[in-house]
């Protein structure tokens, strides 16, 4: 109990409270956490303690209610959780397919002639005309479209499984060239 002379002698209750905190949470890093919070809230509205009441009740009934609170603010989280969770879309596409395609396309684009390969980068990826790209390369526009349509001939016939190189097994997938433009340069 506490004595007249220090009516609010919260130090001497730090035991109790502990060992209820302990045994409400199960953890002593959580019932530590609990005893804080709960003398906080003791501190914050010691004017509302009544001076004949018993201290060790008083804060025990703090320490509880906020053990209370916390429960169902971790309820209402879970649940909160669950209900997103139930809101989202259940199947996600597998990046794999995506990425492997990708691997694959890479691969057949790298295995073209130098001379092919730069002629449709230059006009697919960077998306030069054909007389900017025949520029860049120092060679004449017809040039360039031969190796164009080689290319595009080598990774169609890839792509249909007709090459060596395609491994005989059609993808799913088809690739489109695309790019480049018979328009006059700018």
């Amino acid at each position: 109990m506490m004595s007249r002379d220090t009516p609010f002698d919260v130090t001497g209750q730090l035991g109790a409270l502990r060992r209820y905190a302990r045994s409400l949470t199960r953890s002593d890093v959580e019932a530590e956490d609990l005893v804080h919070d709960a003398l906080l809230q003791a501190y914050e509205k010691r004017a509302g303690f009544q001076a004949g009441r018993s201290l060790r009740s008083w804060l025990m009934s703090i320490l509880h209610n906020v053990f209370v609170d916390r429960y169902r603010s971790r309820q209402a989280e879970a649940r909160r959780i669950e209900q997103a969770a139930e809101l989202q879309d259940p199947f996600v596409p597998p990046a794999q397919d995506h990425q492997l395609r990708l691997a694959q396309v890479r691969r057949a684009f790298l295995e073209l002639p130098e001379e092919q390969r730069a002629a449709l980068h230059l006009v697919t990826i960077e998306g030069l005309t054909f007389a900017e790209a025949a520029g860049t390369l120092g060679i004449p526009v017809g040039t360039l479209m031969s190796r164009l349509a080689r290319a595009r001939a080598t990774l169609r016939a890839i792509e249909d499984g007709t090459s060596d190189k395609g491994g005989g097994a059609k993808p799913a997938h088809h690739l489109r060239i695309v790019g480049g433009s018979d328009g006059p340069s700018r």
